[in-house]
C-alpha cells in the first residue's frame, strides 16, 4: 500500500488572523463640543458640563435595543463582530439608528444627542441628518477618528425618530458604535 505524500496538493484555504484592533474612543475627536450642543439645546451657555450615561448603545454586537430601536447597516463591505473592537467596514454607505423614547421608560417631551463613533483612512464627506428638528444636521468632512454628533429636539416620548450619518464621498471608513443620550448637563451663571 502507498503511503499518502506528505507534500500539500494545490494552495492551502488562507488563513484569517483574529484582528486585534484595540480602539480608544477617549481618543476621537468630536464634531460638538458639550458647550456647543449646550448653545443648540438650551439657552445660555454654562461653565461647568456633567456628561450623561447614554440611554442605549449600539455596535455591530448589539444592534437591537428596547422597543423598535435598532440599527441599519447600508452596504457595508464587512461586518467584523469578533475583532477586539467590532466594527462595520464601508467603502461607501450609510448607518441609521432608530430610536423609540417611550420603550425606554421616558413620558416627557426631550431633546437626545445621538453619536456615530469613526475612523476615516483619509479624507471623507458625510451627510448627517435624522428625523424632526435637527440643528446640526447638514454636510461634514472628517479625517482620522470622530464621534459625528447629531441632536434631535424636542421629540415626543411615542415618535419614533432615526439619525443617519452617510457617506456621499472619499475615503473608506469604519464604524464603530452609536450611542443615544441626553445632552451633557451645562451649569449657567446668572448675570448680575
Amino acid at each position: 500500500m502507498k503511503k499518502p505524500s506528505s507534500k500539500a496538493r494545490g494552495k492551502g484555504a488562507r488563513v484569517v488572523l483574529f484582528e486585534d484592533n484595540k480602539v480608544d474612543f477617549a481618543k476621537f475627536k468630536t464634531e460638538l463640543s458639550a458647550v456647543d450642543i449646550a448653545k443648540l439645546t438650551w439657552t445660555g451657555v454654562g461653565i461647568k458640563v456633567w456628561p450623561l450615561h447614554s440611554i442605549e448603545l449600539l455596535s455591530p454586537i448589539k444592534t437591537v435595543g428596547r422597543g423598535r430601536t435598532n440599527l441599519t447597516l447600508g452596504t457595508p463591505n464587512i461586518v467584523q463582530t469578533d475583532a477586539t473592537t467590532p466594527y462595520a467596514d464601508f467603502g461607501r454607505g450609510f448607518v441609521s439608528v432608530h430610536f423609540e423614547p417611550i420603550a425606554y421608560g421616558i413620558t416627557s417631551v426631550a431633546t437626545y444627542v445621538v453619536t456615530f463613533n469613526i475612523q476615516t483612512s483619509g479624507s471623507a464627506t458625510f451627510s448627517l441628518y435624522g428625523f424632526g428638528d435637527t440643528p446640526n444636521a447638514g454636510t461634514y468632512s472628517f479625517n482620522g477618528s470622530w464621534t459625528v454628533q447629531l441632536i434631535l429636539r424636542n421629540l415626543q416620548p411615542g415618535q419614533q425618530t432615526y439619525a443617519a450619518l452617510e457617506q456621499i464621498s472619499g475615503a473608506s471608513w469604519k464604524w464603530y458604535s452609536s450611542a443615544i443620550k441626553f445632552p451633557d448637563l451645562i451649569v449657567t451663571q446668572a448675570l448680575v
